[in-house]
C-alpha cells in the first residue's frame, strides 16, 4: 500500500513552478533516495510533503492526509507521523542533549516524567549515543549532532523520515555511518528518503529506487557501474 502518492503534482514557491506534473508511489519501508543539483527542487519537495508549501491544484496524500485539503490543525497531526532530518542538524544549542528531545516529546502531548526518560534513552541507544545525553550540543562532533538529529526525528515512532541533505555538512566517514544508520531504519520498516547529490554514497549504498530532480520534473534514475541513468 503505498504511504506516499502524487499524481501530476505540481509545486510552486510562491508564484514560481517549481516542479511540474510530479507522479510518485512509495511504498512503507522502501528506502529512496531523491538526487538532483542544488536548486532543482529536491528541498521544495519534501516540504511539500510535510506541508510547508501548500499544494494547490491537485491532491497528493502522505501518510493518511491529503495535503490539498489538509486544515491548519491537522498539520501538526501530520507532522508527528513524520520524522524529518535537516543538514544543519537544528539543535538548540541553549540546552543538552536529552532537554532537545525531551522539548519534542512535551511539545507532542508527553506528560509523564519516567515515560519521557525511557524514550529518550530508548531512541539515544539506536544512534549510540547512550553515553551524550547530558552533553551540550557544542560538546558533539558533526556526526553526533546529526545522530541526536536522528534520534529527535525517530521520537514519536514516524512512519516516513523525510532527510534533507542529512550527511552535507559532514566529512565522507562520517556521512557513510549517518547513511548506514538510516538504512537499518528502512529496514526496520519505516519508509526512509534521504536527498542528497553525494553519488558516491548511493553508488557504495544502493537502494531499491532513486527519483531525480531534473529541469523541472521527477525522474526515475538507475545507477550502475558508477554511471547515472535516467528514465524519461
Amino acid at each position: 500500500m503505498a504511504i506516499i502518492k502524487t499524481s501530476s503534482l505540481n509545486i510552486y514557491q510562491r508564484d514560481n513552478l517549481v516542479l511540474s506534473d510530479v507522479n510518485i508511489e512509495i511504498e512503507s519501508g522502501e528506502f529512496i533516495y531523491l538526487i538532483g543539483k542544488t536548486g532543482t527542487g529536491k528541498s521544495s519537495l519534501l516540504r511539500t510533503f510535510y506541508a510547508d508549501i501548500p499544494v494547490k491544484e491537485v491532491s497528493a496524500e502522505i501518510a493518511g492526509y491529503n495535503l490539498k485539503n489538509i486544515s491548519k490543525k491537522n498539520i501538526p497531526l501530520l507532522r508527528r507521523k513524520l520524522g524529518i532530518v535537516f543538514q544543519d542538524f537544528q539543535l538548540l544549542s541553549d540546552r543538552n542533549v536529552h532537554k532537545n528531545l525531551e522539548f519534542v516529546l512535551r511539545c507532542t502531548g508527553w506528560k509523564n516524567q519516567k515515560d519521557i526518560d525511557a524514550r529518550i534513552n530508548e531512541e539515544l541507544s539506536k544512534v549510540g549515543l547512550e553515553t551524550k545525553a547530558y552533553r551540550m550540543p557544542h560538546q558533539l562532533s558533526g556526526g553526533e549532532q546529526q545522530r541526536v538529529a536522528i534520534a529527535r526525528a525517530l521520537l514519536n515512532n514516524p512512519e516516513i523520515i523525510l532527510a534533507d541533505e542529512p550527511s552535507g555538512n559532514l566529512d565522507p566517514s562520517t556521512s557513510e555511518e549517518i547513511l548506514q544508520l538510516l538504512i537499518q531504519i528502512s529496514e526496520a520498516g519505516q519508509t526512509v528518503i534521504v536527498a542528497t547529490h553525494n553519488l558516491y554514497m548511493i553508488n557504495k549504498f544502493p537502494s531499491q529506487r532513486i527519483l531525480c530532480c531534473e529541469q523541472g520534473k521527477v525522474f526515475v534514475a538507475n545507477f550502475e557501474n558508477g554511471k547515472l541513468e535516467i528514465e524519461r
